[in-house]
């Protein structure tokens, strides 16, 4: 382990990492109902998996428009804060660290989740052909429908959703979160905002990069004033994915620009996702070699690494993190595999969304495996 990239220690912030390995963001479905609520059951889930050198929690939403999926946990009320405090209790209580990645989907719902009213973005262009999870007519029977055709944003509602994102970000702290994670990324509103083809706005958000940037440089000072610290929150981009139907033109000088803007205002890391489906494009080196020259914070990687890949992309010096999705699901001993080249557990693809414990919390670690 002395000579182990991903088992050296990292500062980030006040926060001392024991580790490089990251758990990411995932949607797992299991909130209480009704109010979506942080329960006991995602309390033990997120503490076994307290040995990770950072958690980011699953997408939280910030407001009651910026719910796209059901049975996923809010943070905007005193309630939802409630719930996340039992969730940070037992990751603190493993010697764990947990930051909430905070989450507005802008087009990217359904009126039923918005209780009928439609959903909001940028600009009124509908995610044609994606598919959002939804409870069905009867409230439990899970299924996936079109998103609804979305409503462009005012400019006085921008500045209500900033205020939503700095609320948030206060209530995250109270509930005991280590820090904040903006979900910028995967075609959700901030990236619906950034990305050309998604924002048809002529006025001060749109248009021009400078424009386009303008509600995530927003969101991010919210985040920074609701936390009290820049180094506690971080900031998910995908520069180069397509997903949920947003694309830029020219998305390497976008995401240049969006990490020089988060470099002057000194957060504390961005956490790249990488295009991860079968085939799917790799994003050239150089590419991140230029990010990690435009942004001297953390830098977390993200899309099916390997352990031997994820050793060689911090000893080239690009990455500082590596975040495994999918193994973290059914491996809560994961970072313990991959110091000693163990199997990796698979997960159970009909379990991801909505359930109980199962495909949650009973996979077993290796000693209890053997």
């Amino acid at each position: 382990m002395q000579n182990d990239p991903l088992f050296q220690p990292l500062q980030l912030g006040p926060l001392t990492l024991p580790n490089r390995i990251v758990m990411p963001p995932m949607t797992r479905s299991r909130a209480s109902q009704p109010g979506d609520v942080a329960n006991e059951l995602m309390a033990a889930y997120y503490a076994q998996r307290a040995s990770a050198g950072l958690i980011v929690s699953e997408g939280t939403y910030v407001a009651p428009l910026g719910k796209g999926y059901a049975w996923t946990p809010g943070i905007h009320t005193p309630e939802q804060a409630a719930g996340w405090r039992k969730v940070t209790d037992a990751v603190h209580a493993h010697g764990g660290r947990i930051f909430a990645q905070l989450w507005h989907v802008g087009r990217l719902s359904h009126t039923s989740l918005l209780g009928g009213r439609q959903p909001v973005s940028s600009s009124p262009l509908q995610a044609k052909g994606v598919n959002v999870f939804i409870a069905g007519e009867d409230g439990r029977t899970p299924g996936f429908v079109q998103a609804s055709a979305p409503r462009a944003l005012t400019v006085d509602e921008i500045a209500e959703v900033v205020g939503q994102y700095r609320a948030a970000a206060r209530n995250a702290m109270q509930a005991g979160f280590d820090g904040v994670e903006l979900h910028g990324a995967n075609g959700y509103l901030v990236n619906q905002f950034i990305d050309s083809q998604a924002n048809t706005r002529t006025d001060a958000y749109g248009g021009s990069l400078q424009n386009r940037l303008r509600f995530l440089d927003e969101v991010t000072r919210a985040l920074i004033e609701g936390t009290g610290d820049a180094s506690r929150v971080g900031i998910r981009l995908a520069p180069l994915t397509t997903l949920n139907g947003c694309v830029d033109d020219d998305p390497e000088t976008t995401y240049l620009a969006a990490a020089r803007l988060l470099d002057e205002l000194g957060v504390g890391y961005i956490h790249i996702a990488e295009a991860d489906w079968d085939d799917a494009p790799l994003m050239p080196v150089a590419f991140k070699q230029q990010l990690r020259a435009a942004y001297a914070g953390v830098l977390i990687y993200a899309g099916k690494y390997t352990a031997e890949r994820a050793r060689e992309a911090i000893g080239a010096g690009w990455a500082d993190l590596i975040a495994f999705g999918r193994p973290f699901v059914a491996n809560p001993d994961l970072p313990e595999r991959l110091r000693t080249g163990a199997p990796i557990a698979l997960h159970d693809r009909e379990t991801l969304f909505g359930g109980g414990a199962r495909g949650l919390t009973d996979y077993p670690t290796l000693d209890a495996a053997a």
